[in-house]
């Protein structure tokens, strides 16, 4: 009996089973490719792009310098971190419908308070770099990982879930479907999917150009579609408006492709060999909730979209970094009422306003005169000062806010990297995984109430370099900020905050009877329990 059954062997199913491991929980990852280094996770068709809140998620798990190594970025220029106490202005904003935009235009004024970091705006990476650190993390912390393992039936009573790849069987507490697109966890458990029909099938190639000049590099729209060459040798995508009807309906041969690329770019362009080649859509689904009972899903197991933008990885990391030290109190019996369902309620409208960001940059894209008109103005608004700064709050991954409920500026954002006086980092704290409480007051105002938490939660004193005007915060492990004080810090309400997202104290806790939480071995056996859940 594992404690979490991952299906799904991905960047997403990866840093959550890292994540659950952190905090104790035995975990099961399931996997169906046998094969970990396919050539579609590697440059150039696995290229991605990890956007600031992505970095800053790696930077506080110790993970953001081997990401950069194994992106191939210079890792010297990652961990040390600039001496200021003032952010310096964001350098990295992505396109919108292949609009780029230029980041000299956001107005920093108007974005929430930031503090310098080591955590780059963001970098440049691929499936394959991703996946190799993540899986070499989840081993050294004690996962499981299987491999050519398809699941084929799951089936959930109310104490466990017993998921079937083939003919093996496997129990655990929970099962998360981080199994992609076409997940058969989200079809067997049946969420309802629900979203909007694709309107062109995508396509991304490594290709041998006999006459490459013929191709500009950059996105390039024309009046019967996109395409798009990268400076990465032989790399090619291409949008065809054929209402998603070609997408893995037949083999992707050279002819195919040429043809499509000469009609999108009204040239003859001769395609000398395709070396490989795959279709996707601009179908943006999404599931109504996250959970079913001891099921839940993350990533595109949860929502699709077309990959304009390069948001759906960014996505599910944020959905895994919010899930795993939710589901992990829940599995230690420390999480307080409705904790998890919290998961959905955060993460739900984020998907949702991604799937509405992609929708909208297609919409701008289609051939016709009316979408050309159309793009015509989203151009003039996005090269305005609120058009650009609307496109970074949109697409850095730092600035979205959750609705915690409260008025107070910082609650509800990912927390600014505050540094103490001897240099310590908050990102630093939070590599452990759990919450962080952070009193700047001079007489420790918090730290005896901060001991009913003190296996949950790691206080931290002293002046910092830069609080922002802040007392005290109270740090969630995911880095949401739940609790700040711009005043002497009140106890009281501290301690409310500390029980709405940490569960009871210590002392409450060890009074009870009949705690559901005990672990009576390394693997998550509990007590009580037959061999065979269902």
């Amino acid at each position: 009996m594992h404690d979490v059954v991952i299906a799904g062997g991905g960047p997403v199913g990866l840093f959550l089973a890292g994540e659950l491991a952190l905090s104790g929980c035995s975990v099961l990852v399931l996997e169906r490719d046998p094969d970990p280094t396919s050539p579609l996770k590697a440059l150039p068709l696995g290229l991605r792009g990890l956007n600031a809140g992505s970095a800053e998620t790696f930077y506080r798990r110790g993970l953001l310098e081997a990401i950069a190594r194994a992106s191939g970025v210079d890792a010297d220029k990652v961990g040390a971190g600039p001496e200021a106490v003032e952010a310096p202005d964001p350098r990295e904003l992505s396109h919108f419908a292949g609009l780029m935009l230029d980041a000299s235009g956001i107005d920093t004024a108007a974005l929430p308070p930031r503090l310098p970091s080591p955590a780059m705006e963001g970098l440049m990476t691929s499936l394959h770099a991703v996946g190799t650190v993540l899986s070499e993390r989840a081993t050294a912390l004690g996962v499981e990982i299987i491999r050519n393992a398809s699941v084929t039936a799951v089936a959930q009573d109310t104490d466990a879930v017993l998921v079937t790849p083939g003919g093996q069987e496997y129990q655990g507490r929970w099962l998360v479907g981080c199994d992609g697109g076409r997940s058969t966890v989200r079809q067997l458990t049946g969420f309802e999917f629900v979203g909007t029909e694709p309107l062109f099938t995508g396509y991304v190639a490594k290709v041998t150009f006999a006459d490459p000049e013929q191709l500009p590099l950059g996105f390039n729209l024309t009046s019967n579609g996109m395409y798009l060459r990268t400076p990465l040798e032989g790399h090619l995508g291409m949008m065809d408006f054929d209402d998603g009807s070609f997408d893995r309906s037949q083999a992707l041969t050279r002819e195919h492709l040429q043809t499509v690329l000469r009609r999108i770019s009204g040239t003859d362009v001769t395609l000398s060999e395709v070396h490989l080649a795959s279709s996707f859509t601009d179908r943006a689904m999404q599931t109504t909730t996250y959970r079913k009972g001891r099921v839940l899903l993350a990533g595109d197991a949860a929502h699709i979209h077309s990959p304009l933008g390069g948001q759906g990885l960014n996505l599910g990391i944020g959905d895994a970094v919010n899930l795993g030290w939710k589901l992990a109190a829940t599995v230690r019996g420390s999480a307080p009422e409705g904790l998890l369902d919290t998961y959905t309620t955060e993460r739900h409208p984020l998907g949702a306003a991604v799937l509405d960001w992609s929708r909208a940059q297609v919409a701008t894209m289609k051939p016709g005169a009316n979408a050309h008109a159309l793009r015509r103005l989203v151009h003039d608004l996005l090269r305005t000062t609120d058009g650009t700064t609307h496109a970074y709050r949109k697409t850095s991954g730092l600035l979205h806010r959750y609705d915690l409920g409260s008025e107070q500026p910082f609650i509800g954002l990912t927390a600014p990297d505050f540094r103490f006086e001897d240099g310590t980092r908050l990102g630093e704290l939070l590599r452990k995984g759990r919450g962080v409480v952070l009193d700047f007051s001079i007489d420790r105002a918090l730290q005896a109430a901060a001991k009913g938490w003190a296996d949950r939660i790691h206080y931290a004193a002293g002046p910092a370099r830069n609080d922002l005007g802040l007392r005290a915060a109270l740090v969630r492990p995911d880095g949401v900020v739940a609790w700040a004080s711009e005043q002497a810090p009140d106890r009281n309400t501290f301690g409310q905050a500390a029980y709405r997202w940490f569960g009871a104290p210590q002392s409450q806790r060890a009074s009870r009877t009949g705690h559901h939480g005990h672990r009576t071995g390394h693997h998550g056996h509990r007590t009580g329990l037959s061999n065979h859940p269902l």
